[in-house]
């Protein structure tokens, strides 16, 4: 950063980052990024479809999909997949489906009374 900016808002010199720097990004689950509470559909991959494109793995915002190297099949992550649709969007193998959350044990919102 230049030293005009680390001055004017007080940077401390050992959390200065240079201009154009990349960043790295933080690796593994984020613990205060569960976001999986927020979905009202989940997407359901069928196997037999899939032609592991990875078109899901690259277009999940939250890299919710990941390559099992033992199966060689993708596998959904429920903790960070907000139901934003966009995996089944992109799915050109139609392989992926929404299903309604209420209809999986332990779905999102499930209240034993309502209020």
């Amino acid at each position: 950063m230049s030293p005009l900016y680390c001055e004017k808002f007080r940077i401390p010199k050992h959390l200065e980052i240079a201009d154009g720097a990349v960043v790295p990004a933080p690796v593994g689950e984020q613990p205060m990024m569960k976001t999986g509470n927020w979905r009202i559909e989940r997407p359901v991959i069928d196997h037999e479809k899939c032609t592991t494109c990875l078109n899901c793995f690259i277009y999940c915002p939250d890299s919710c999909w990941h390559l099992d190297p033992k199966s060689e099949k993708m596998v959904w992550d429920a903790i960070y997949c907000k139901g934003c649709r966009i995996c089944v969007e992109e799915c050109p193998a139609d392989a992926l489906r929404l299903e309604n959350e209420l209809n999986f044990k332990g779905g999102v919102a499930r209240l034993d009374k309502p209020y």
